[in-house]
């Protein structure tokens, strides 16, 4: 069921009933908004889970990859229409051309992520919360799945510390940033590596943070897209250290995010 014209666009089910005890909807128009537009079908292309960060509290997420220019823009446009935002993965050069010509005034475009948010005029941003989450990468190459990761924490509401080219190849390389997340006491700890995936065991050895290990898909020869790297951080005998699939940025950023919101709650309700 489509909303119907007037009614303001949902954001999520404590926004329905702010509308419904301001006077801006009926009862019936809250109970039709939260029953039917939980779920959307869009003209056989996609169905839209419009309450998913209502119910997780994960935004759902567009994989733009394998989808037509045309799909994606309907998409994005039912998400604006229905919850005043989109947020966009894995976008191709074409894709990205053609969001910039189509919604050029509402687009943040992340581009080494590969991501895009686009906001309608009455959506800001939200202001950053107080979990913090430190992202290491291992070398250069990983830096677009480590972006990838980092916007998905900053649009879930945390801080991100981001430290680059940390590879276990100079092990004097790592102290340093473990120093300055112990020094900024992060809550959660990313780190993104290719090649043999070392690193995250490496850091998970010096500190009491959980950290969560991203395998890239960057090496040379046998098990150079990512295998090796997973294989390491599956097998790893450092305690405390999770892992997600290779280049998954999006489920690393997401699963930090909700542990370091909750701990950040967690201070602000003491007084930290």
């Amino acid at each position: 069921m489509s909303r119907k014209a007037g009614n303001p666009p949902i954001k999520d089910l404590k926004d329905v009933l702010i509308q419904f005890k301001a006077g801006r909807v009926s009862i019936d128009d809250a109970e039709r908004m939260l029953k039917g537009e939980m779920m959307k079908e869009i003209e056989q292309v996609a169905n839209l889970d419009l309450f998913r960060e209502a119910r997780t509290g994960i935004p759902e997420i567009v994989f733009a990859e394998s989808k037509s220019v045309q799909d994606l823009e309907t998409i994005i446009n039912h998400f604006l229409d229905g919850k005043g935002f989109a947020i966009i993965s894995r976008l191709t050069a074409e894709q990205i051309d053609a969001i910039k010509a189509s919604f050029p005034d509402t687009l943040d475009l992340k581009e080494r992520a590969r991501m895009a948010v686009i906001r309608g005029k009455d959506c800001p941003c939200p202001p950053p919360g107080a979990g913090v989450v430190g992202i290491i990468t291992a070398g250069t190459s990983d830096i677009p799945i480590a972006e990838e990761a980092a916007t998905m924490c900053e649009l879930m509401g945390c801080q991100v510390e981001r430290f680059n080219d940390v590879g276990i190849a100079g092990i004097h390389r790592v102290f340093p940033p473990m120093k300055a997340m112990i020094d900024r006491d992060v809550d959660v700890i990313i780190v993104c590596a290719g090649m043999e995936g070392a690193l995250p065991a490496v850091v998970a050895s010096l500190t009491d943070r959980l950290v969560i290990g991203v395998p890239i898909s960057t090496g040379y020869g046998f098990g150079g897209k990512g295998e090796t790297a997973l294989r390491s951080m599956l097998q790893s005998c450092a305690p405390g250290l999770v892992t997600v699939n290779i280049d998954n940025g999006i489920g690393a950023g997401a699963a930090a995010a909700l542990v370091a919101r909750r701990i950040g709650k967690l201070r602000e309700s003491i007084g930290q």
